[in-house]
């Protein structure tokens, strides 16, 4: 396969192929749409063109404005996204295409285009149009997709995604597909669901980080389902976890004054649960509500692991299905 040969040799491959065996060259980033950037790096849609149709991919590259003393940490951290992301194989986690080096020299990543839009887009979008929390149908959808990469990258593949929330979680159409993507910075497992070599450091994203993680202490399977709760939680607010200050519409510019950011009590909600006013939300929301309580207790021994969520989802999935069946009586 044409692609694995690019990801031994990145440094000396200029284009790549596509699975199809066709010659593929990436173009400069100013000729791709972006798609959207995390640290370090931007991500940007290359449309194939060939004699039949092609899917189109995702680009990951290095942000060019990145700092030289932190490029070699990217530059590492996308090396070894594309080595796991290789091994991955699962309807909700974006998929493996090829790793090479692009004519301008940077290192790209290619990956299954997986959605218009990340989760947080779609979140943010809903915010701005004053919006109320997505259906509770709808969150039960995403929490069972994001739930089955979960399981299939702790039980499987003895993975800890190491940074779940709303960015890293792309959606197609209307819900129509959902899958985890950006596992540049995940941590390997041991028999026991303990990240495996003592020296590996839990990366996550502040908000999204659970106590064990801002404490130093033992990280598990269970600090992905932590984060996984806050994003059900954005889902239900429209919010960033303990940041609900920052979405206030008071100002017109939609500024941020430094001077109402109290980062004494920021600080210390992190790894807490934030609240969330069930009375607003409504009975429908009971079972997300419920799931968020369990996903996001302080200590890690009492959030359900992802393969219980995953079968209490699907329970509840079957439920609704005979509920829904029509019964015509003659």
């Amino acid at each position: 396969m044409e692609a694995a040969s690019a990801f031994k040799t990145p440094c000396k491959q200029n284009g790549m192929r596509s699975p199809a065996g066709t010659p593929v060259t990436i173009p400069a980033s100013p000729f791709m749409q972006k798609l959207g950037c995390g640290t370090g790096v931007n991500v940007y849609l290359m449309k194939r063109v060939g004699k039949q149709t092609h899917s189109p991919w995702a680009i990951k590259k290095i942000n060019s404005k990145c700092a030289t003393t932190s490029l070699g940490v990217y530059q590492k951290r996308l090396c070894d996204e594309a080595k796991i992301l290789k091994g991955l194989h699962h309807p909700n986690i974006v998929g493996f295409r090829a790793f090479t080096t692009a004519k301008d020299g940077s290192k790209c990543l290619a990956m299954e285009y997986g959605g218009e839009q990340s989760l947080n887009d779609l979140i943010e979008k809903r915010r701005e149009e004053g919006g109320a929390a997505f259906p509770a149908k709808t969150i039960e959808n995403v929490a069972l997709h994001v739930a089955r990469g979960l399981q299939y990258l702790h039980n499987e593949k003895k993975l800890l995604h190491g940074d779940i929330k709303s960015c890293n979680v792309v959606v197609k159409g209307d819900f129509e597909a959902v899958k985890i993507c950006d596992v540049g910075v995940s941590l390997h497992l041991d028999e026991n669901m303990k990240v495996s070599d003592p020296r590996a450091n839990y990366i996550g994203t502040e908000p999204w980080k659970p106590k064990e993680a801002l404490e130093d202490g033992v990280i598990t399977d269970k600090a992905d389902i932590y984060a996984y709760g806050l994003t059900l939680w954005e889902m239900m607010t429209l919010s960033v976890p303990h940041l609900e200050m920052l979405d206030s519409e008071d100002d017109e510019d939609d500024s941020f004054d430094e001077l109402d950011f109290d980062e004494d009590t920021y600080y210390e909600s992190l790894g807490t649960r934030p609240p969330l006013d069930t009375e607003i939300l409504g009975a429908s929301y009971q079972r997300m509500v419920e799931l968020f309580c369990l996903c996001t207790s302080e200590d890690p021994r009492k959030r359900p692991s992802a393969a219980q969520i995953v079968q209490v989802l699907e329970s509840y999935q079957k439920v609704d299905e005979k509920n829904d069946e029509v019964i015509v009586i003659d």
